[in-house]
């Protein structure tokens, strides 16, 4: 063997050597400028297997290969259902790829709805939907803070997961949501302070809702402005602010989903989002109770057309899907205002309905009148289990009783309370087998009692002379400040 061939093999490992080098300096440079551009995040994994943070590090760029390969793993760990496995597993792809956004989709979608309902316990469970709002939230945006998808799935949390009635725990979320902003936001905020903090309170809450929640407060009072009022301890506000937000950063093509994500958030905050009184600041499962918000009607229908006129040009028929579900809405709304005592309200929005839709009824109901349709309405509500239109229907009942006790109809008082009992016998023995913890209902006394409050209020309820006058039917206590006065058939009540 001769002296050059003794030098070539050492000549070879130096050179591998040196451009090894060479690129660990250039990855390193390259590393730097994508983080600072905001491109990737190279941080080493932490609780990762020694072999995966070791081949992190010495492959560099092949991250994306790693993270292939740990993706189909986590494939097959769902068809095998394990849940909590893929947990870890998916919290590394995201620290591999952070833009990769099905990786944040699939992981927040696997803690809100796959493992929380393995856990029988409701606040088990509210840990885990929590968990699947804040990955999102709190990491998911951080790194895609113009994703769309992220904004609707994180909507759609607070809109379904926590607002529908599809989960056993659905009261507890509402609940929990509610004590976590009462001390934030509360029902409604105090704008000015909320922008401009004067008080160690109000800088508190501001504090917290920016640093914990990660929200903007000109954002919620944007929000609010537009869409609202809103009572800021429910999830429908919530949805419809991570959907505007989204919105904001969203491109044409992308605003038809987040667009979707508002007007079904509020169609649902009118039926279910009148539940709290501002007075109250200690939320309890005692005093949470949800019912329609028919004040909020014509900033929903609004909403809607306001929806509708941004899809014109769209060649999909999203437009056409918009207008039908806006016709939905009004049907559903005209019919609680009527059950509601709101007669006129409700013809109001009859008429609105059918001149701005000519073929909102059609075949026998095409000159159907309000009375009509109201009744049809009664018929079919309470021969479902729609837990929040049921309730909703006993409520009306009660508001209907108390106001024709104040007329001194006692007979139809007494029809309207007994009807409220049918309908939640019939509710009852319907629901029978199925998930009473999703399913059920407050008790007769309680819902009576939910509207009686009400009704009592002196700043929301009957004008003074009725409050005294239901008071003395029910054999109550007259107010503190005015005497017992007895019924009288000529009075009306206030609002």
């Amino acid at each position: 063997m001769n002296f050059r061939t003794r030098l070539y093999k050492p000549a070879l490992l130096g050179l591998a050597v040196i451009l090894f080098c060479v690129v660990a300096q250039m990855q390193a440079r390259l590393n730097v400028d994508r983080k600072d551009m905001g491109l990737t995040r190279v941080d080493p994994l932490t609780n990762a297997p020694p072999m995966l943070a070791f081949t992190t590090v010495a492959l560099g760029s092949f991250r994306g290969l790693i993270a292939n390969a740990l993706w189909l793993r986590l494939e097959d760990l769902q068809l095998d259902d394990k849940y909590f496995e893929m947990v870890q597993l998916a919290d590394w792809i995201t620290k591999l790829q952070p833009h990769m956004v099905a990786v944040w989709q699939f992981q927040a979608w696997n803690m809100a709805y796959n493992i929380s309902v393995k856990f029988k316990n409701h606040e088990d469970r509210w840990h885990w939907v929590e968990r699947g709002v804040e990955l999102l939230r709190d990491e998911g945006l951080v790194y895609n803070p113009h994703e769309t998808k992220l904004y609707r799935d994180l909507s759609w949390l607070y809109q379904h997961k926590i607002g529908a009635n599809l989960d056993d725990a659905h009261m507890l979320y509402k609940l929990r949501l509610a004590q976590q902003m009462q001390d934030v936001l509360g029902g409604r905020p105090n704008f000015q302070e909320l922008l401009n903090p004067t008080t160690p309170e109000w800088k508190e809450r501001v504090r917290k809702l920016r640093e914990i929640y990660k929200m903007d407060p000109k954002i919620v009072q944007q929000v609010d402005e537009e869409y609202g009022p809103f009572d800021w301890r429910l999830p429908d506000a919530y949805a419809v602010y991570w959907a505007e937000l989204g919105r904001i950063y969203a491109r044409p093509e992308d605003q038809e989903t987040l667009r979707r994500s508002i007007y079904q958030s509020m169609q649902e905050m009118g039926i279910r989002g009148g539940a709290l009184s501002d007075t109250i600041t200690n939320v309890t499962a005692d005093n949470f109770l949800l019912r329609p918000n028919l004040a909020q009607i014509p900033v929903i229908s609004a909403s809607y057309e306001k929806m509708i006129g941004e899809e014109t040009n769209n060649p999909h028929g999203l437009q056409q899907n918009m207008q039908t579900a806006h016709k939905n809405f009004l049907k559903q709304a005209i019919y609680l205002l009527y059950e509601d005592a709101h007669e006129k309200e409700a013809q109001h929005w009859f008429n609105y309905l059918t001149n701005l839709y000519t073929n909102a009824f059609v075949g026998k109901e095409a000159h159907i009148n309000l009375e009509d349709f109201a009744i049809s309405q009664v018929a079919t509500d309470n021969g479902e289990t729609d837990q929040n239109k049921v309730e909703a229907s006993i409520l009306a009942m009660f508001d209907q009783e108390f106001i024709c006790l104040i007329m001194d109809n006692d007979d139809q008082a007494e029809n309207y309370k007994n009807m409220a009992n049918k309908i939640w016998n019939h509710y009852y023995l319907k629901t029978q087998g199925g998930s009473q913890a999703r399913l059920k209902l407050k008790s007769i006394p309680e819902l009576q009692q939910f509207v009686l409050s009400k009704a009592l209020d002196p700043k929301t309820g009957f004008s003074p002379r009725a409050r005294a006058i239901l008071r003395t039917k029910l054999g109550l206590p007259a107010e503190a400040s005015l005497p017992a006065v007895a019924p009288a058939p000529a009075a009306t009540p206030g609002t």
